[in-house]
């Protein structure tokens, strides 16, 4: 699945695609209790992101799920899947105008990556930037981190929280 947004790449944008995802996903695996998700490090989904962090145990509630959070050190992108998923999209539209986002979704979906062409959705909600938590709230969602004891900035747990 690609999804392309129309306004900016945030936080609240990841976890709303990490949510279109699961929704189109969820049926087809059944019994799964646990997502393993390898993140890149960047600025709107780094471990110490509150938005992003909020967010993903707004997730792992809602949804019952404990979060795995795995980060690629600095530098280290050629070791991540996606990376190679955009390799091929870029030599498919090589050389393509990509005059508006219309051309662009259609040229996405003709693309194919281990025989299969991907699912290419929208999503037109409009993002705001800087959003961020108070300290206090922060301490709430910091709370229920999980961080490894070798490297906490890197490799991070969110146990879904059950309704009392």
């Amino acid at each position: 699945m690609i999804l392309f947004g129309m306004s900016r790449e945030t936080s609240d944008f990841w976890v709303d695609c990490l949510e279109i995802w699961w929704e189109k996903t969820k049926s087809s695996c059944p019994g799964i209790k646990r997502l393993v998700i390898y993140l890149d490090n960047g600025p709107s989904c780094a471990s110490n992101r509150r938005q992003f962090i909020k967010r993903l145990c707004e997730f792992a509630d809602k949804t019952g799920l404990e979060l795995h959070l795995v980060y690629y050190p600095p530098y280290h992108s050629k070791y991540n899947p996606i990376e190679r998923v955009w390799g091929i999209l870029e030599l498919h539209w090589n050389g393509t105008l990509l005059t508006n986002l219309d051309v662009t979704m259609k040229w996405a979906a003709t693309m194919t990556w281990k025989g299969q062409h991907p699912e290419v959705r929208q999503v037109d909600r409009t993002y705001a930037k800087g959003i961020t938590l108070s300290n206090k709230e922060w301490k709430l969602y910091e709370r229920r981190l999980l961080r490894s004891a070798t490297l906490p900035k890197w490799d991070v747990t969110i146990k879904p929280q059950l309704p009392q």
